[in-house]
């Protein structure tokens, strides 16, 4: 996995704990639900990443 790309999964992943973190704290439940989703799609990206590392060695 390259560094942007790690950078870029960290980063996907914080966004999304801010605005789940958002979300609570305004009982917004679509932010919250947004915000859970950012984290999701960052572990999946990072998942992929991590499996196409593995197939180079």
């Amino acid at each position: 996995m390259g560094y942007d790309d790690k950078v870029e999964n960290q980063s996907e992943n914080l966004a999304g704990k801010v605005k789940e973190g958002v979300g609570k704290a305004t009982d917004d439940e679509s932010l919250e639900a947004e915000g859970k989703g950012d984290q999701f799609k960052a572990n999946v990206k990072q998942a992929g990443e991590k499996i196409k590392d593995a197939f180079k060695s």
